[in-house]
């Protein structure tokens, strides 16, 4: 068949369009696989034991017990439907006393406040020694880590010492390894050398603690406007991710620090304000296909009951334990609106503050997955079996680009408890090496043969 372009013609348009697929192709990866947490909970240092994650777990589960023993307390107290009630009830109980903690960090920032320098240092200490000591009983959750004061002129040398003091007491306790998931979080960024910054300590601690290279690992916080856009009129958020030169694996939306910044006054500061969303939609767009996992913040109105008996008196009169009921049920309520909130948006994390919110963060992810189960099994049976030819499932047509957020669905549902892997063997048709493979393109290629 006759052509007009020469191979020589064609190769010099092809190299200037291999170098751009290329670079695309580094900057932007995909999924990195790994698990991500359901969530983080934020402890001031001064209160973080070896054993807290047990501990809220046990605190999290007597809230539960008291302010909704029963399915149909908790599906009236959230507004779950009635029919995944016991269901969720069940798995939430489990979760708790299984694995009630999966992301934990450490706080020096905002959750411990500037304290004196002898103090803090201290602090830093008796914090590596727990996480140790959590590490060798096998109490620590999945994902550990601490959040360091930011590094801006005033607190930049506060930040390091204690990041210095933690990790040199750490590895000492430890025999020189590092917890599993271990991270640190840097707040309040503003400028991407201040992620460079942070980058360059740790190349530096890792051979003088004898650690591999690369294993130091961070993730950054988004609290300001300027962290959006800077001063030559530049989106920073890919910027701060270059600046991390492959170590930062997650970003956090800092709620109250950015609305605060945006001139917001008190009463209107929360997630479900416009202006939180724009950021985290800018965050999500900037952050798509990078491997960088993006989380929401927190809800600060928490399940604490009004009321409290005293600890030798009479216990409360049946007008008082309503009162808890009613404000415990109304900060749930507006926690799983919240976390429902991020969910639907694509932001599967988010931070807790208090032990009682473990039972809505819980329960509301497992109504959430629990909810689409019956549509998305059906959707990614029918789509494997037909190996990548496009189909239809009732009014939803598919093809190969939802296969992986579908096989995505069925893997977080697994990662946090409201599916187990039996379930999900069962109801997606996948074998099991195909589940844990996490690939859907391989799972077709495997298929087709």
């Amino acid at each position: 068949m006759a052509t007009t372009l020469t191979a020589e013609a064609l190769g010099t348009v092809f190299a200037r369009l291999q170098g751009a697929n290329q670079d695309f192709a580094r900057r932007y990866p995909g999924d990195s696989g790994q698990r991500q947490p359901v969530h983080v909970v934020y402890g001031g240092a001064h209160l973080f034991r070896f054993d807290a994650a047990a501990r809220m777990g046990a605190i999290a589960l007597r809230a539960l017990e008291e302010y909704a023993p029963t399915p149909a307390d908790l599906a009236a107290a959230l507004g779950l439907p009635e029919a995944l009630a016991g269901t969720i009830w069940t798995r939430v109980a489990e979760k708790l006393r299984r694995e009630p903690v999966e992301d934990y960090r450490a706080d020096f920032e905002d959750g411990y406040g500037n304290r004196p320098d002898a103090e803090e240092d201290a602090q830093a200490v008796a914090t590596a020694r727990e996480m140790a000591k959590g590490a060798a009983a096998g109490t620590l959750p999945p994902f550990i880590g601490l959040r360091i004061k930011p590094l801006n002129e005033e607190l930049r040398a506060r930040s390091i010492r204690t990041l210095d003091l933690l990790l040199t007491t750490l590895m000492r306790e430890t025999g020189g390894r590092l917890p599993e998931g271990f991270l640190v979080t840097l707040p309040k960024v503003t400028v991407p050398e201040q992620v460079t910054a942070l980058v360059d300590l740790f190349d530096l601690f890792e051979p003088a603690l004898g650690l591999p290279a690369g294993s130091l690992r961070l993730e950054i916080m988004i609290e300001t406007p300027q962290a959006i856009l800077n001063a030559q009129g530049l989106c920073n958020l890919p910027l701060f991710a270059a600046a991390a030169r492959g170590r930062c694996v997650a970003a956090h939306f800092g709620v109250y620090d950015y609305t605060a910044s945006s001139d917001i006054t008190a009463a209107w500061q929360g997630l479900d304000h416009p202006a939180c969303d724009f950021a985290r939609r800018m965050m999500q767009i900037a952050y798509a296909g990078t491997g960088l996992r993006v989380s929401d913040g927190a809800t600060n109105i928490l399940p604490v009951p009004p009321h409290r008996a005293a600890p030798e008196g009479p216990p409360l009169n049946p007008a008082r334990r309503e009162e808890n009921r009613t404000a415990v049920h109304r900060a749930w309520r507006l926690h799983r609106d919240h976390i429902r909130r991020s969910l639907i948006g694509g932001i599967y994390q988010g931070w807790d503050l208090h032990p009682a919110q473990l039972v809505t963060r819980y329960a509301t992810v497992f109504e959430f997955f629990l909810e689409g189960l019956d549509a998305a099994s059906d959707r990614l049976r029918n789509f494997v079996q037909k190996a990548a030819q496009a189909t239809l499932v009732g009014e939803v047509f598919d093809d190969a680009a939802t296969g992986q957020g579908l096989l995505n669905y069925f893997l977080r549902a697994i990662n946090c408890g409201a599916l187990t892997e039996e379930e999900a063997l069962e109801r997606s048709g996948l074998t099991l090496d195909e589940l844990r493979g996490r690939s859907f393109v391989k799972i077709l290629e495997n298929r087709r043969g």
